[in-house]
């Protein structure tokens, strides 16, 4: 049976080059080694091959990597009962049984993805026998590979100490429907840092988020994101992300950026009701009405009976506008008993509905940078 290789997500290449030096990696006789910083710098032009089990590349994976697995799912899962009924030996003679057939579609797999068929990176989940198995059959085979010391589980210690550091955040806040995601991308194209967190979870936020939306990543896959925005901008400046709750969808925000995110500055982009209406409906106007009615449905109990049956029929006669109110009102209430519950000490107001994209910018960066930092 062929070896399937698996790309991971399209995110956009990231530099993780600056501070890195290459002077630690160690040789060995078939493969050099290397800690994760310089595993990453050296993944800047070298495939990553992840070779451990489908479901665990599923479950998180260094973006861009490539899984090639030396096991399937069930013969992982084989190997492990036999490591703990019968012990080591047995399981690695069983483990190099069902590897045995599949080393010349390895390497033939690893070298269709490699471009220039020379400098390869390889992991397991620790950087134990899986990764050093590859490493020596794809060294055997022409190729110079590098093992990731630690594996996997070195990476996602970097990436949880990467997110935890201290970051000079600056918050873009405001109702729903005053278009913070937008303000986003205007704060970009003015040169700022920014991180669309929505953008990296694939859902905008509420209860509509996930419509027409790509499957949302799992929370450690979006840490491996974030970890990605992280590393590539300059940590001295300022950094802009959107006000959001701990959850986005289904991904749960890391509780130290969260955290971080309560007690940094913010900007509240103060829009009128109408204008946060008219944004919502080109947001959300042209999705099935099908699809809008079930997320109703969703937050019916919230919502209340009488408002979210009043909002269904507003559906179904095609006052898209009309049931875009009633749930605005519901967000509205959400919001200022969220805020007053966790007040921010910094939150300068900026009207910004008379406003171009350039007076906004301008008027968001000169608030922000008069606003204490923690």
């Amino acid at each position: 049976m062929p070896v399937m290789l698996e790309r991971a997500s399209t995110i956009q290449p990231i530099s993780l080059t600056r501070g890195f030096r290459l002077s630690s990696i160690n040789s060995h006789s078939f493969y050099q080694t290397a800690g994760p910083a310089e595993f990453l710098s050296l993944a800047e032009s070298a495939v990553v091959f992840d070779v451990r089990s489908p479901g665990e590349f599923a479950q998180g994976h260094i973006p861009g990597a490539i899984n090639l697995p030396l096991f399937s799912d069930s013969e992982r899962a084989e190997v492990g009962i036999i490591y703990k009924n019968s012990g080591q030996e047995s399981a690695v003679l069983r483990g190099l049984k069902i590897a045995g057939s599949k080393m010349s579609e390895l390497v033939i797999q690893a070298k269709q993805a490699s471009p220039n068929q020379g400098d390869v990176l390889v992991h397991c989940w620790r950087g134990g026998m899986r990764s050093r198995s590859i490493g020596w059959l794809l060294s055997t085979a022409g190729l110079s590979p590098t093992v990731l010391e630690g594996g996997y589980k070195a990476y996602r210690n970097y990436v949880h100490e990467t997110i935890d550091a201290p970051y000079r955040l600056s918050v873009v806040s405001g109702l729903t429907g005053a278009g913070k995601t937008r303000i986003l991308a205007v704060l970009a194209n003015a040169g700022e840092q920014v991180i669309d967190l929505e953008g990296l979870a694939n859902h905008r936020g509420s209860a509509f988020g996930g419509i027409g939306q790509l499957k949302q990543p799992t929370t450690e896959q979006f840490e491996n994101y974030l970890f990605g925005q992280l590393q590539n901008l300059d940590s001295a400046r300022s950094i802009w992300v959107e006000d959001e709750g701990n959850r986005i969808g289904t991904v749960v925000v890391p509780p130290a950026f969260y955290h971080l995110m309560r007690h940094s500055p913010a900007v509240f982009m103060d829009s009128s009701p109408a204008q946060r209406v008219k944004n919502l409906i080109e947001d959300y106007g042209d999705l099935p009405l099908a699809e809008l009615a079930g997320s109703i449905d969703n937050i019916r109990k919230r919502l209340g009976p009488q408002n979210a049956d009043e909002a269904l029929d507003s559906l179904d006669r095609g006052n898209v506008a009309r049931a875009i109110e009633i749930v605005l009102a519901y967000y509205d209430k959400t919001y200022m008993k969220a805020a007053n519950a966790m007040p921010r000490k910094i939150m300068p107001s900026l009207a910004i509905d008379e406003l171009d994209d350039t007076e906004i910018a301008a008027s968001a960066i000169a608030l922000s940078s008069d606003a204490t930092f923690v």
